[in-house]
Formats: structure tokens, C-alpha cells, sequence
């Protein structure tokens, strides 16, 4: 029987300024204040927001983050990592360039399943603070409830098979990697420690 405060989330999380308001894909500011008049499946017309991209451009602090091929791997078990530590149970992981989509349970109010996520987004590996400094990921993101059996199935399968070439996908089938196993173990460990102080 399925827990009453939890759900099945499909959460899209995207990386720093990879998709400003203006964005030629399409956009929605927050509450839907401002948004395009299409989105990334029908993009709206050629420079309908290029005013509001530029400005958005202009304060940018730095180019757009994007996950190189060879670190996807390491961004989503640091992430299956963090999710597997907040006891939350997860079906499906994919990393591309500039987002990480996860099927996960999480609690039915979006407030604090984004707290969680948001916790999540700042777990980094000594090779990720190397190689790509600063934050890795955006504000906000996407948490869209799953409310039917089907849709979970649809959901886990664009998850793993629709994330094009190049992204790297995790799923419950694999098992836990080791490196994830000694990572949560060793967090663990440095808990109790500092418990013990």
C-alpha cells in the first residue's frame, strides 16, 4: 500500500543558464507572469523574447554549464547517491549535457519535494568541483506528479530510451553501483562520528 504523503515524481532538473526567459525553445517566467507563445516541442516564432534573452545574457555570470560526455556518469551517481541517502526510492536516472531527469517518490507537497532535490543539487565529487567549479545546476525544475501505473511505465521509458545519445542512464534494474554502496556508507560513517563528538 502506497505511503499517503508520498508520490511518484518525474523530476527535470536543468543546468546554470542553460534555459534563459527569452529562450528561443520557449519559456515560462515563474506563476506564468511572461511566457512564449510556443514550447520545445513547438518553438515559438524566431526572436519573439530576443529583448528579454539578451537581457538575461547580459547578467549572466558566465556561459551556460554543460556536463561533458566522459562526467555524466559521475553527476548521476552523485546524484543517486543523494537520493539514496535521504531514504527516497528511485527507478531511473539519465544525465545529458544540460539537464538530469529522475523518476523518484517524493512527498506529495512540491515544497519539500524541491527541498529535497535542491539538497540533492549540491552534493559534488572532488572530480566535479574540479572540473566543473562553481554550481553545477539551475534554480527550480520540474517535479511532475505520476498518477497512474501507465504513466509510471511511460514515464521510466523516456526517461531511459529517450535522453539521445550520449546520456548516461542509471535504472533500479542495475543495482546499486559499489562506488555509491562505499559513498553512502562512508557518509554515514562521518555522521555517526560527528554524532559522537
Amino acid at each position: 500500500m502506497p505511503a499517503p504523503n508520498l508520490m511518484w515524481r518525474h523530476v527535470i532538473i536543468s543546468t546554470r543558464r542553460s534555459w534563459l526567459h527569452g529562450d528561443e525553445r520557449g519559456f515560462r517566467s515563474r506563476g506564468h507572469r511572461i511566457h512564449s507563445s510556443g514550447d520545445y516541442k513547438k518553438p515559438p516564432p524566431a526572436g519573439e523574447h530576443a529583448e528579454l534573452e539578451g537581457y538575461h545574457l547580459s547578467r549572466a555570470k558566465g556561459p551556460p554549464v554543460k556536463i561533458p560526455r566522459p562526467l555524466r556518469r559521475e553527476v548521476g551517481l552523485a546524484l543517486l547517491s543523494a537520493a539514496l541517502l535521504s531514504k527516497i526510492r528511485v527507478l531511473v536516472i539519465a544525465v545529458g549535457q544540460k539537464h538530469a531527469h529522475a523518476l523518484v517518490r517524493l512527498p506529495r507537497s512540491r515544497k519539500r519535494a524541491k527541498r529535497i532535490v535542491g539538497k540533492w543539487k549540491t552534493v559534488r565529487t572532488p572530480a566535479l568541483r574540479k572540473a566543473l567549479p562553481g554550481r553545477i545546476w539551475g534554480e527550480g525544475g520540474k517535479y511532475k506528479p505520476v498518477k497512474t501505473r501507465d504513466h509510471l511505465r511511460a514515464a521510466l521509458k523516456y526517461i531511459r530510451d529517450e535522453q539521445g545519445p550520449g546520456a548516461w542512464v542509471w535504472t533500479y534494474e542495475d543495482g546499486v553501483p559499489d562506488e555509491v554502496s562505499k559513498a553512502i556508507k562512508r557518509v554515514l560513517r562521518d555522521r555517526a562520528r560527528k554524532r559522537r563528538k
